[in-house]
C-alpha cells in the first residue's frame, strides 16, 4: 500500500511558505465544498485547557481536605469551598454557554439562561456526588491489599482520577452539556489511560485496579460494587450502530462483577450479578448469574533441539 504523504514535495523554508498557507485554504474550501451541511463554525468552542483547570478546581472543592492548599483546615474549609465554588462555577457556566452558542449559530441571547440553569443543576448534585465518590474510594481500599489508607487511593490512583472525572462528565452530560463533558473525560484519558465516555451509566462502590486500558463506551451500564482490572474493554457491536448516537450496542454489567485484566466484552450482552469474567476473554453472549467465565489454558510445546 502505498503512503498517501509520499508525493509530498519540499519547499524552500521560509522564502515558500506563502505555498504552504495557499494548499491549506485550498483544502480548507476543498473540505467544506464537499461538505456544506458541516461547515466549519465561527463561532468559538469550550476550551479544553479552562475546562481541564475546571475539572482540577471542582475536585478540590469535592475533597478540600486532601486535594486543597495546604494551610486549609476544618475550620475554614467551607469559606474556600465557596470562594472556590463562587469562581469555578462561573467558569463552568462560560464554557457551557460557548457549548450551547456553538449548536445554536451563536444566539447569545438564547443560551445565557440555559447556561446559568444548568450550572445551577450541576452544582446542586455536588454533595450527591461526593458521597457518591466516597463510594468508590471505599471500595477501592477495600478491593486492593496495596492500598494503605482511602488517602493513598484518592491522592495516588490514576484510576480514581478517572472516576471523578468520569462522574463530573456524566452528570454534565445528563443536563445537557455533552461536549464539555466528552472534553473533561478526554482530559482523563490523556493522564490516565482510561476511556469512559461520559453517557456511561456506573453505580456506587466502582473500582479499577491498575487501569491502564480500560474502555467503557457510550451506552455501557454498569451496577454497584463492580470491580475491573487492566485492559478491560467494554465495546460497542459494530452492527447495532443504527442511528450512532445513543444506540444501545455496549455491554450492561450487573451487581458484583468481576472483570480480569484485558477481557472484551463486545456488543449488548449483560454479565450477570455476581459473575467472574477472566482475564483475556473475549465474549460477545450473555453470561448468566454466578458464572465464572475463563479463557482456555494455554498450551505448553517442548522447543525442538532443547534437551
Amino acid at each position: 500500500m502505498a503512503d498517501p504523504l509520499s508525493d509530498v514535495m519540499p519547499i524552500a523554508f521560509p522564502q515558500q511558505l506563502d505555498r504552504v498557507v495557499d494548499g491549506l485554504r485550498e483544502a480548507r474550501v476543498a473540505w467544506r465544498a464537499a461538505h456544506p451541511n458541516k461547515a466549519e463554525q465561527g463561532s468559538r468552542f469550550p476550551s479544553r485547557q479552562a475546562l481541564k483547570r475546571i475539572a482540577g478546581e471542582l475536585g478540590t472543592a469535592l475533597f478540600p481536605l486532601r486535594l486543597g492548599p495546604l494551610e486549609l483546615t476544618a475550620a475554614n474549609e467551607n469559606a474556600f469551598i465557596a470562594a472556590s465554588l463562587e469562581s469555578t462555577l462561573s467558569q463552568l457556566a462560560a464554557q457551557i454557554d460557548l457549548e450551547l452558542r456553538y449548536r445554536s449559530d451563536g444566539d447569545s441571547t438564547a443560551t445565557a439562561a440555559t447556561s446559568e440553569r444548568l450550572t445551577g443543576a450541576f452544582a446542586a448534585g455536588l454533595p450527591a456526588l461526593r458521597r457518591l465518590l466516597d463510594s468508590d474510594v471505599e471500595a477501592a481500599y477495600d478491593a486492593d491489599p496495596a492500598a494503605r489508607s482511602v488517602d493513598e487511593v484518592l491522592l495516588a490512583y490514576p484510576s480514581f482520577t478517572a472516576i471523578i472525572h468520569h462522574r463530573i462528565a456524566h452528570l454534565l452530560y445528563r443536563l445537557g452539556a455533552p461536549l464539555v463533558a466528552r472534553l473533561i473525560a478526554e482530559i482523563a484519558h490523556a493522564g490516565t489511560g482510561i476511556d469512559i465516555h461520559p453517557a456511561a451509566t456506573i453505580g456506587r462502590r466502582f473500582f479499577i485496579d491498575h487501569g491502564t486500558g480500560v474502555v467503557i463506551g457510550e451506552t455501557s451500564v454498569i451496577g454497584d460494587r463492580v470491580r475491573l482490572y487492566q485492559g478491560v474493554t467494554l465495546g460497542g457491536d459494530p452492527d447495532l450502530f443504527g442511528d450512532k448516537a445513543g444506540t444501545p450496542r455496549h455491554p450492561v454489567v450487573a451487581d458484583d462483577v468481576v472483570i480480569h485484566a484485558n477481557a472484551t466484552i463486545v456488543g449488548r450482552v449483560t454479565i450477570g450479578a455476581r459473575a467472574r469474567i477472566g482475564g483475556g476473554v473475549w465474549l460477545r453472549r450473555d453470561v448468566p448469574a454466578d458464572t465464572a467465565v475463563e479463557a482456555p489454558p494455554p498450551v505448553f510445546h517442548a522447543l525442538p533441539g532443547v534437551p
